[in-house]
């Protein structure tokens, strides 16, 4: 029995025979597979003892088995062979894989079994274990013997607390070749360092391509990002929160390309052009051929300027995702059929510049039917302007509204001529709408149709401008009064009048 014990305490020291009996000892292959969620390191010290010890009839005899799933390596003990086969076979890899792997990485072959088993444990401490294992091990068998990978397991589960993503790290170690993460840990507590909190640094990691954005690049070449980003009157660490995803480009050929467009775009003026990236980080993934096609589109197809191109993608960044074929194209020529020349295409697009990013087939098309429906004519200015209004509310808020008006005993002809003279009132909240219709009616004692001559009486809000307005002036003018008058004017010309309407109340009250 002490034989027994010092053998499973130490499964690789030779021992010679305690017996000199030749009976043949029992011996069964393995061959059950693991499951995902079976650990490596239990299997394998299970199995152990099947391999190098064998109780028989009182006496412990201790001998090298020969397995018939694994073939015997020269230069190396054939025990050691069977306890790493144990490993291996443990996540799912065969005989003939298993062979693959020692003969494309020597190291391995000649590496101690409680080594790769310990590389296996820290594995699977970061969440890497069953298939993703078998995977990585098959693609990568470097990572149970490289040096620099114990580091930066080391990193990752104790500075980062484990929170990089199993996924990430399988990633990271596929792709990139060993010496290329010497200096990890550095290089993420650099980021840190410019600001980005401890608490999201782990969000950032995950939401980058750790091969390029860290593995790949110099710390120098990080501190250059860093500093050409911060030029644009915002924090890097800001843009770089939001979409982590531009720490993969390179500074030279990738980002300083893309921005120039933008710079340029706006006659060199780097804090509009930050307000822009701030607004939408992502437009740093679209190549400078892309952007640069883009611009030239919207001069020659809409001729806009420059400057016009700049504010409008100042107020709609995604300009840049609306393919050119599919949505730019067919609707700026739509603009023109009805129409509108290149200063008529800006002024619209800057009020709606949802009308180049909707989807036809799911929104517009709806939403054109419904104004044809009502009495809009195709091809017509009016009808592009209704459209561009439209664009800023949803098929079933725009038809709610010209069901309340046709409810309060309103027309088609009678919506269509409110919406051309204020065309937001396609837009507005139809039970806002019917509030404000309520009060016109039963509160100040009108007509509807009166909305005809004045729709933007149903843009005010109700309590603070048409309640308040309306009770202060109806003391003197009593309820006939314009609609228009009562609400157009500034909130500082109705305080004059206020006051000398309550300097009025004054001086008849002393009578």
């Amino acid at each position: 029995m002490s034989t027994l014990q010092s053998l499973l305490s130490n499964p690789f020291s030779s021992s010679s025979s305690s017996s000199s009996s030749s009976q043949s000892l029992p011996w069964a292959p393995i061959n059950t597979w693991a499951t995902p969620q079976f650990s490596v390191a239990l299997y394998a010290t299970r199995h152990l003892h099947n391999w190098v010890t064998v109780i028989n009839g009182g006496s412990t005899r201790s001998r090298q088995l020969k397995p018939p799933l694994l073939p015997q390596y020269s230069g190396i003990n054939s025990t050691v062979s069977a306890s790493l086969f144990s490993l291996f076979q443990g996540i799912g890899i065969g005989e003939r894989e298993v062979e693959l792997l020692l003969n494309k990485n020597p190291d391995l072959r000649f590496s101690s079994f409680d080594r790769v088993h310990e590389r296996f444990c820290s594995l699977e401490s970061l969440g890497i274990n069953g298939v993703p294992l078998y995977r990585l091990i098959t693609k990568r068998p470097d990572v149970l013997t490289a040096i620099e990978i114990d580091p930066l397991i080391s990193f990752i589960r104790d500075e980062l607390e484990g929170k990089i993503e199993p996924p990430q790290i399988c990633r990271l170690l596929k792709a990139a070749e060993p010496r290329f993460l010497v200096g990890f840990d550095r290089k993420v507590r650099q980021l840190v360092r410019h600001g980005i909190p401890s608490e999201k640094i782990a969000h950032v990691l995950n939401n980058v391509n750790l091969t390029r954005a860290i593995c790949l690049k110099s710390a120098e070449e990080i501190e250059k990002t860093f500093t050409f980003l911060s030029r644009f009157g915002f924090r890097a660490v800001d843009i770089i929160i939001k979409r982590p995803a531009i720490l993969n480009y390179d500074l030279e050929s990738q980002l300083i390309p893309r921005v120039r467009v933008l710079v340029e775009l706006s006659d060199g003026d780097d804090a509009a052009t930050g307000v822009v990236l701030c607004k939408l980080p992502a437009i740093l993934s679209y190549s400078e051929e892309h952007l640069a096609g883009h611009v030239e589109f919207l001069r020659s197809f809409a001729g806009l300027t420059d400057r016009e191109i700049f504010r409008i993608v100042c107020v709609f960044p995604n300009v840049f995702s609306a393919s050119k074929e599919r949505k730019l194209n067919p609707r700026l020529d739509f603009l023109k059929q009805c129409g509108l020349n290149s200063d008529n295409i800006f002024r619209l697009l800057i009020k709606a510049p949802l009308f180049l990013g909707l989807s036809f087939e799911d929104n517009l098309v709806y939403k054109l039917c419904l104004l044809v429906k009502i009495g809009y004519r195709y091809r017509t200015r009016e009808l592009a302007i209704a459209m561009g209004a439209v664009t800023r509310t949803s098929c079933e808020n725009l038809q709610k509204v010209i069901e309340l008006f046709l409810s309060y005993g309103l027309s088609c002809e009678d919506i269509v001529t409110m919406s051309k003279k204020h065309p937001q009132v396609l837009q507005y909240n139809p039970r806002s709408l019917e509030e404000k219709m309520e009060y016109l009616i039963e509160g100040m004692g009108r007509e509807v149709e009166e909305l005809l001559d004045f729709p933007a009486f149903l843009g005010y809000n109700l309590d603070d401008r048409i309640k308040h307005r309306y009770e202060v002036k109806k003391k003197i003018v009593g309820e006939g009064m314009s609609l228009n008058k009562l609400l157009s004017v500034s909130a500082e010309t109705f305080s004059r009048r206020k006051k000398k309407i309550g300097t009025y109340e004054q001086q008849s009250g002393s009578k």
